[in-house]
Order: C-alpha cells, then sequence, then structure tokens
C-alpha cells in the first residue's frame, strides 16, 4: 500500500479522495490554487502545496508543479479525482517516468478511450454493442452522405476529440447533412484543436446508461451495476440513480456482464465507466470514461463497497477485495448535483456562502468541500455538492429525497436546490419516465 498520496484536484471530489486515504491509514498531500488556500480539503490534509495562481492552467493543470509537489512531499502516488488532469495520459506518463504511481488506467488505455473514434474500434473488437455509423473520421460529405443514407436519417455528426456536447449536429434529411457536417468540423477545431468527425446514428428518445467497471490489469474485470444518467441538460448530467428503471433484470446482468468481460480482455487497470446509449432494449456504444465519475456514490450505495479503496488497492498492486458473484446490488439510490447556479437560467453564481445546513436521517449522504462563510471563487465548475439518497426501493428513495431536499440550505448565493425540489414532484420523474431529452423540454417549458 501506498505511503502518501498526493491529490490532485479540488473541492468535493478532494475531500472525498482525502477521507479514503485517512480510512486506509495513508498519509495525504492535496494541492491548491492561491484562490482555494481556504478551502476544506487543504484543512483536513496533512500537507498543502500551493501550486499557482487561480486559472486552472496555471495551477491544477500545470503537470510540472504537481510533480514538483510530488517530489517535495516525497509523495509515491497520485489520485486525480475527475476533471482536470484525470485522464490526460501524458500526465500518467510523466508520474510513471519520475516512479509516481498513477491511480488510474495506463496512459495507453486513456489514449485509446479518449479518441472517440479508436474507443469505438475498440468497443467493437471487445464485443461491446456499438451505435451503427461510420467506421472512422469522415474524409468529406461525400463519404458522409453514402453512410447515411446506409444506416438511416436521422444521423448525428460528432467530434473525435470531443466531450460536453460540442462539435455535435443532427442533420434529419440530407439538405441538413453539409450544414451539420460544416459546423461540427469548425467547432471541434477551435474547442479541441482537432476538427476529425464521425457519424452515426441518431436514436429519438434513447436513455443514457453507464456500467462502473473495475479491472485488477491482470486479466480480471468486475462490473458494479449500472446507473441511469438521462436527465440532462446541454449533455451535462443533473441527476443519475442506480439501478436504471428502464432496465430489467436480465438485461442488467446482460450489460453488465458484457462489459466486465471487455474490462478483463482489455487488461485495464483500475475504475472505469462504458457509457451507452438504450434504446428499445438495445444498448449502443459512445465512450468510456477512464476515471472515477461525479456519479460514484449512488454506486457506492446500492454495493455498499467503497470505489476510491477499490482504485487505491488496484493501483498498489493489491488487487480487487471482490469478485463478481461477491458483488449485491440493494435498494435504490438517486444523486443530485448541487450548482452553484441559478436554477433556471444556470448562469454561474460564485460568491460567499452565508449560511450551509445539510440534511441527515437514514440513507442520506451529502458530499460537499463547502462550508458557512466559505467563498466560491469564479474560476473553476460551480458544483459546490452532491446529494446522495438511498432506500430500500425506488419509491422509499424518492421519499427519503423530497424530504432531504426541503432540509437543505444554502444561503447567500443561487444554487440548484429549487429545480430538484420541482423535478421530485413531477409525475415523469416519480414514474422513471425520462429520456435524454425530457430535461431540456421540461426547462423550456418553464413548468
Amino acid at each position: 500500500m501506498f505511503q502518501k498520496i498526493l491529490i490532485a484536484n479540488r473541492g468535493e471530489i478532494a475531500l472525498r479522495v482525502l477521507r479514503a486515504c485517512k480510512e486506509l491509514g495513508i498519509q495525504t498531500v492535496v494541492v491548491h490554487s492561491t484562490a482555494d488556500s481556504d478551502a476544506m480539503h487543504v484543512r483536513l490534509a496533512d500537507e498543502s502545496v500551493c501550486i499557482g495562481p487561480p486559472p486552472s492552467r496555471e495551477s491544477y493543470l500545470n503537470i510540472h508543479q504537481i510533480v514538483a509537489a510530488c517530489e517535495i512531499t516525497g509523495a509515491d502516488a497520485v489520485h486525480p479525482g475527475y476533471g482536470f488532469l484525470s485522464e490526460n495520459a501524458k500526465f500518467a506518463d510523466i508520474l510513471a517516468a519520475h516512479n509516481i504511481t498513477f491511480i488510474g488506467p495506463s496512459g495507453d488505455h486513456i489514449r485509446i478511450m479518449g479518441d472517440k473514434i479508436e474507443a469505438k474500434r475498440t468497443a467493437k473488437r471487445l464485443g461491446i454493442p456499438v451505435v451503427p455509423g461510420s467506421d472512422g473520421a469522415i474524409s468529406d460529405e461525400k463519404q458522409a452522405k453514402r453512410i447515411a443514407a446506409e444506416i438511416g436519417y436521422p444521423v448525428i455528426i460528432k467530434a473525435s476529440a470531443g466531450g460536453g456536447g460540442r462539435g455535435m449536429k443532427v442533420a434529419r434529411t440530407e439538405a441538413d447533412l453539409e450544414v451539420a457536417l460544416h459546423t461540427a468540423k469548425s467547432e471541434a477545431g477551435a474547442a479541441f484543436g482537432d476538427d476529425a468527425v464521425y457519424i452515426e446514428k441518431f436514436l429519438e428518445k434513447p436513455r443514457h446508461i453507464e456500467v462502473q467497471v473495475f479491472g485488477d490489469g491482470a486479466g480480471h474485470g468486475v462490473h458494479f451495476g449500472e446507473r441511469d444518467c438521462s436527465l440532462q441538460r446541454r449533455h451535462q448530467k443533473v441527476w443519475e440513480e442506480a439501478n436504471s428503471p428502464a432496465l430489467n433484470t436480465e438485461e442488467r446482468s446482460r450489460i453488465g456482464g458484457i462489459c466486465a468481460r471487455a474490462i478483463a480482455d482489455l487488461g485495464y487497470s483500475g475504475a472505469g465507466t462504458i457509457e451507452f446509449l438504450y434504446e428499445n432494449g438495445e444498448f449502443y456504444f459512445i465512450e468510456m470514461n477512464t476515471r472515477l465519475q461525479v456519479e460514484h456514490p449512488v454506486t457506492e450505495a446500492i454495493t455498499g463497497i467503497d470505489l476510491v479503496h477499490e482504485q487505491i488497492r488496484v493501483a498498489s498492486a493489491a488487487g480487487l477485495s471482490v469478485r463478481q458473484e461477491d458483488i449485491k446490488f440493494t435498494g435504490h439510490a438517486i444523486e443530485c448535483r448541487i450548482n452553484a447556479e441559478d436554477p433556471r437560467t444556470f448562469t454561474p453564481s460564485p460568491g460567499t456562502i452565508t449560511h450551509f445546513h445539510t440534511p441527515g436521517g437514514l440513507g442520506i449522504r451529502v458530499d460537499s468541500g463547502v462550508y458557512s462563510g466559505y467563498r466560491i471563487p469564479p474560476y473553476y465548475d460551480s458544483l459546490i455538492g452532491k446529494l446522495i439518497v438511498h432506500g430500500r426501493n425506488r419509491v422509499e428513495c424518492m421519499m427519503r429525497l423530497r424530504r432531504a431536499l426541503d432540509e437543505f440550505v444554502v444561503d447567500g448565493i443561487k444554487t440548484t436546490l429549487p429545480l430538484f425540489r420541482d423535478l421530485v414532484g413531477n409525475a415523469d420523474i416519480a414514474n422513471g419516465d425520462y429520456d435524454i431529452h425530457w430535461l431540456e423540454k421540461f426547462l423550456a417549458k418553464g413548468d
């Protein structure tokens, strides 16, 4: 096991990792920008190192400074959390060159899954069902029209190096295709420095289902069930739950088994999430995230397994603590992402939190790094906390969630709490009857 882990992140995820390290008896080092000197994870860590001014590129994305912090403090491993450098293959390679363990997959696996086209090819080779579409980047409009005609309209153009909805355009007819292709390539080039795009069949009313997987790097893989992340705004997840209300036991077992075998065959090490669109009983691979997910607590709630502990075990070559037959799913869990944003316009709302009170009671968990008097800086992601609720079934979970949302108090700034209070009382949400377009339509109506 590691002696000292440096946590290369901030906010609630830095605090989440820090707590896991403390439970395992591992010394912790956190890095921080000058804007985060009074953050909760900085206060609680064994050591802290300031690595630069507020802009991420000069602090949390500054690989040189983070490696220097490892060497100064004697950290023998780095946990990247999510975001920032968590899926940066170069960072993983540099740490390895300095004999520092990256708590995550190899740089090669990050590279493979970070390229959407190569990821799709790899998924197909591993037996994971994929969305019909091009095998690689589209070279010109003629090729795009031919493929679109083969798979049928509507189609979607996606950036190969993309994410977060950028470089994605839908074409419902051949007449739309030329504009969609040109626009997607322009957006991809501007956002990612790579204008390569590919084409896929566009599903009209799919759900977003993701499977949590783990590999030990030695040919063994397991899955920890699926999460439903269909409630999204501009391709950003807002509400996640496990298990999915849309799947039955047979479907759950089938897709989980496919993903676990694929991870084993890939020789993958650590945590990963294989994401799908799901429609009419079929799963279609869209991407794999080679890191811990924001929504990992709902999986922990229904399995009782600490996924950060597992990450650290695997990275230290101790292997997985469980076999597939040891993983049991109990009850239902929902996570709401609480952002410092206007609940309707989603405009960021940085500022000082004058009062912060979290809900309690059986089945309630709040992951947050803020506190009363904390000033939210304007430089980073607006996520300030996550409310995770667990119940014996979905009905009980929703009842507890409604109560917990009523108890949650954040004063001094605007947050998305009012949105979740609206959602928990909606009939479609109560029935689990929604898809990836539902929330955008709900917000457009102003309900």
